[in-house]
């Protein structure tokens, strides 16, 4: 029977537990403690899942276990792989698409690196693909290389593919349609007899009418993660809020207040990572077509950084920087797909970040990259890197705010390489204290809401430890029951 060696608590503290009796067992382990005398203990349940996720930079796999009691989220194990070493399609296979850097995609070879990614994280994790796992969710940053936002379901399918490939049971990776098709540990907890997926993930329904961002689902996803991850903060991260996901390029939503379900009225897209990683090919230190910041990235080295000097290098950068709102036209900004006026009917504000037009700047950017390395050393580059991130929020923000798009009260997350990283925390937080009830930053808010988004389609909600609703509300439950008529 499978056991886990080491589980690792989403905090600063790793939890250590050993077990023989069995994976769920081993969980609870961990949460295991003497009782008060006539004090009966809920025992605890846990959700299994694995995000599989192919990013512009990255391919991870990530398997997580949730307290369906307390919505606290366990990291059992994260196995990532570098996108840039995905093979290439083969003579007979088709492209369907490529990476901001321009790295050709296949369905063949993502299923292969999916499949492959896959099967270590689960075998690290000790995790049972039939007995333990719950549900795989399937997601991608790589939205900027297609041709239309419809292309992107290809790629889902080769993650899915990939799954399949590495034996995951179909009906983990489909919503149940009751009770009954759900483990008999997990039955207690679904709500779907109250309840059914109607579309909403933790309260939150996307821009009416026809998709007007390739990058949607992922803005979905880091919102949702975002609020999970901030169960382990004092940060109410719901709504109204803000999340911003920087991965080598830009996602995220602002969200409103409206009840049961409030309304995405605002999408960010664009360059975000690429921005630092192009920075960091100019230094001559990392691959010209498949290095990144994080190949450069020490806290050794950027504590040695000038502050000043960095600041200053970085207001140079972002003249290279172009952030606005997405004006009609456009069919695509920042290599992503858009359409602006389905964007415009739905009342949903488009805020875009590009170098030059779709990307064509970036060999100014490397460039640049490479004169700062030479004046002022690695350090200093690397101290720039938190500045220029920084004020991509700032900007980002700035035209959100001047948009009327964002609501007094609102809340900020952060998530993606290219935002939690180095001083970036910081000095975002010093933009944002003034202008949100709260900022919150979140390692892996993709995967997180993958977690999360396969516990809303199967209607696992806590309604003691709401995630979903508004800042310091209830759980929502009756009035979904309500508008579903239920009750």
């Amino acid at each position: 029977m499978s056991f886990i060696n080491k589980i690792f608590k989403k905090g600063p503290k790793p939890v250590i537990a050993k077990s023989k009796e069995g994976f769920l067992d081993t969980l609870r382990a961990q949460k295991a403690g003497p009782s008060s005398p006539g004090v009966v203990k809920k025992p605890d349940t846990y959700y299994v899942t694995a995000s599989v996720e192919l990013g512009n930079t990255t391919t991870k796999s990530i398997v997580m276990a949730t307290n369906l009691n307390t919505s606290e989220c366990y990291l059992l194990n994260k196995t990532v792989k570098m996108t840039r070493d995905i093979r290439p399609p083969k003579p007979n296979e088709e492209v369907f698409g490529k990476t901001v850097w321009g790295i050709e995609l296949s369905k063949e070879a993502v299923s292969e690196l999916i499949k492959d990614t896959v099967l270590e994280s689960l075998r690290k994790a000790n995790v049972d693909k039939e007995k333990d796992l719950d549900f795989v969710v399937r997601s991608t940053g790589v939205t900027a290389g297609f041709a239309t936002a419809e292309e992107a379901g290809k790629l889902i399918i080769a993650l899915a593919d990939g799954c399949l490939d590495a034996d995951i049971p179909p009906r983990k990776m489909s919503p149940a349609m009751s009770p009954s098709q759900l483990p008999e540990r997990l039955r207690k907890h679904t709500l779907l007899e109250n309840v059914m997926f109607d579309g909403a993930v933790v309260s939150v329904v996307p821009p009416k009418g026809k998709e007007s961002v390739a990058n949607e689902m992922e803005g979905e996803l880091v919102t949702a993660g975002i609020k999970l991850g901030a169960k382990w903060t004092e940060v109410d991260f719901r709504n109204p809020c803000v999340s911003l996901d920087f991965g080598s390029t830009l996602a995220g939503r602002i969200v409103n207040s409206e009840e049961p379900y409030a309304s995405t009225v605002g999408n960010f897209l664009g360059l975000a990572g690429v921005v630092s990683d192009s920075l960091a090919r100019g230094t001559g230190l990392v691959d010209k077509d498949g290095g990144a910041a994080i190949d450069l990235y020490t806290d050794k080295l950027l504590k040695k950084g000038k502050a000043k000097k960095a600041q200053a290098n970085a207001d140079e950068v972002h003249k290279l920087v172009d952030i606005r709102k997405v004006p009609e036209g456009y069919t695509r900004f920042g290599t992503v797909p858009i359409d602006v006026e389905a964007s415009k009917e739905a009342g949903n504000v488009l805020i875009g970040c590009d170098v030059g037009t779709n990307g064509d700047g970036i060999p100014e950017l490397i460039e640049l990259g490479k004169e700062l390395y030479d004046a002022d050393g690695l350090p200093t580059l690397l101290s720039t890197m938190d500045y220029v991130s920084a004020k991509i929020v700032s900007r980002c923000l700035d035209v959100a705010f001047a948009e009327n798009a964002i609501e007094e009260g609102s809340v900020l997350g952060i998530t993606g390489r290219a935002g939690v990283t180095g001083r970036k925390p910081n000095l975002i937080m010093e933009y944002a204290k003034d202008k949100f009830n709260g900022t919150v930053f979140v390692e892996d808010g993709l995967a997180l809401g993958s977690a999360i988004m396969a516990r809303c389609m199967n209607s696992m909600g806590t309604p003691q430890h709401p995630i979903g609703g508004g800042q310091g509300d209830k759980c929502i439950l009756s009035k979904r029951m309500k508008m579903q008529g239920k009750i």
